[in-house]
């Protein structure tokens, strides 16, 4: 805590104009966007994150008063706005009160100034995007919405539930970590579908394919193939979508794996980073290739808080994690590769999570993680290349395959450095 008895005078100051200046930048957003109207503004609300600054410097004891103090004063004011304004929107009277705990915050210590400069600049961007928000929103179906409360509510009542323990019951999984990362991989594509649906249909092809790859690089390369097979010309610009989705599931394996074993990350960054680079300087070539006015949407991609994926994932991810953990106690590392590169062609976050997972408790050694992991993202790369021949036309076949095997060759090489 930033004691103001012993503090240096300009360190206080310091805090105080943070304070301050975190409080006008919420405040010309309000006064900018109209909303605050005659509430509050760029004056207002720089004054309120000093008072909240003030009082935790010199009177942190009675912080809980005081805000509760000014709770009143800004009730009757949201009183009179809605009397004379018509306005009922209690959008500024929460970003006035969490203005307040912003500035108090500022002159709480170091790391409290830290996370309210965070903090306030998420704030200010949360209220200058009303309209986008707005029309989100209104984009998402019914069936949608409900999907993803249906979800949220399981996530909520089911993971507390959870034994945070081995059972021998479930031949010794935790059953909580096993949710717990259905949760992760699931809300990982849920980002992306966020993003997806905000930019709406025009977004353009690059981001169609990153999109698609963190929800579904499969299912991505489904719909790109059959896309060329009611038009043949845009094969080009499928192809790109695809390689596209596909580059997208390194970096995303890497996420998952600094989440959950980062000691490993290290070593899986050279291969997999290697493959992304290959993979990223391939797909600019093809794109020279692709006129950029070409939009293509991946119709198959749908909101991954679903149950029933969900609960897909899950019980991949356990099964893959009891295998890769036999196959390595009675076949040693070959029984593991084995394993990585057929659970590889169905899912690559249950292998990557698993090895992580197992690598971290020791079963197996640093070396073997790293190849499993790249030797289950080749395997799903190759399966995108098939997918790509199967479902789509021989000019998507080979522009797929040429330029993914160029990936996964590097990743090879990269494996063997």
């Amino acid at each position: 805590m930033v004691d103001p008895s012993v503090a240096p005078l300009s360190e206080i100051v310091l805090r105080l104009l943070l304070a301050a200046g975190l409080g006008a930048l919420i405040g010309l957003e309000r006064e900018q966007s109209e909303s605050g109207g005659s509430f509050a503004g760029s004056r207002t609300f720089p004054l309120i994150a000093l008072y909240g600054a003030l009082v935790q410097a010199f009177f942190p004891a009675v912080l809980p008063l005081v805000v509760g103090t000014l709770v009143v004063p800004l009730t009757v004011a949201y009183v009179g706005k809605i009397r004379y304004e018509g306005d009922i929107g209690l959008t500024t009277l929460v970003a006035a009160l969490v203005t307040i705990v912003l500035g108090a915050m500022t002159t709480h210590s170091d790391r409290g100034a830290v996370v309210a400069i965070i903090a306030g600049g998420a704030v200010t961007v949360l209220l200058s995007v009303k309209d986008p928000v707005h029309e989100f929103v209104d984009r998402i179906e019914e069936s949608e919405r409900r999907a993803s409360a249906k979800f949220i509510l399981v996530v909520l009542v089911v993971l507390p539930a959870l034994p945070n323990r081995s059972l021998d019951a479930f031949y010794g999984l935790n059953p909580r970590f096993v949710w717990l990362m259905v949760v992760f991989v699931t809300g990982l594509g849920f980002v992306a579908y966020l993003l997806g649906q905000t930019l709406g249909p025009e977004r353009g092809i690059a981001l169609t394919g990153i999109v698609g790859g963190f929800v579904s690089s499969t299912a991505t390369t489904v719909s790109m193939a059959e896309k060329t097979t009611r038009n043949a010309a845009l094969h080009h610009v499928c192809a790109f979508a695809v390689v596209t989705a596909s580059i997208v599931m390194f970096p995303r394996a890497l996420i998952e794996i600094a989440v959950v074993n980062p000691d490993l990350l290290p070593h899986v960054a050279l291969p997999l980073g290697g493959m992304t680079t290959v993979g990223v300087i391939a797909a600019v070539a093809l794109y020279w290739r692709t006129a950029t006015d070409e939009t293509v949407e991946p119709d198959t991609l749908t909101n991954p808080f679903r149950l029933r994926p969900a609960l897909l994932f899950g019980a991949i991810f356990a099964t893959v994690l009891l295998v890769a953990d036999y196959a390595n106690e009675w076949f040693g590392a070959s029984g593991v590769y084995v394993t990585a590169f057929f659970s590889g062609l169905a899912d690559v976050d249950a292998m990557t999570i698993t090895l992580s997972r197992l690598a971290a408790e020791g079963t197996v050694s640093t070396q073997v993680a790293t190849t499993g992991i790249v030797i289950a993202a080749i395997a799903n790369t190759f399966l995108k290349a098939v997918l790509a021949w199967l479902l789509g036309t021989h000019r998507l076949g080979w522009l797929v395959s040429l330029v993914l095997g160029v990936v996964v060759l590097s990743g090879l090489a990269f494996l063997v450095v």
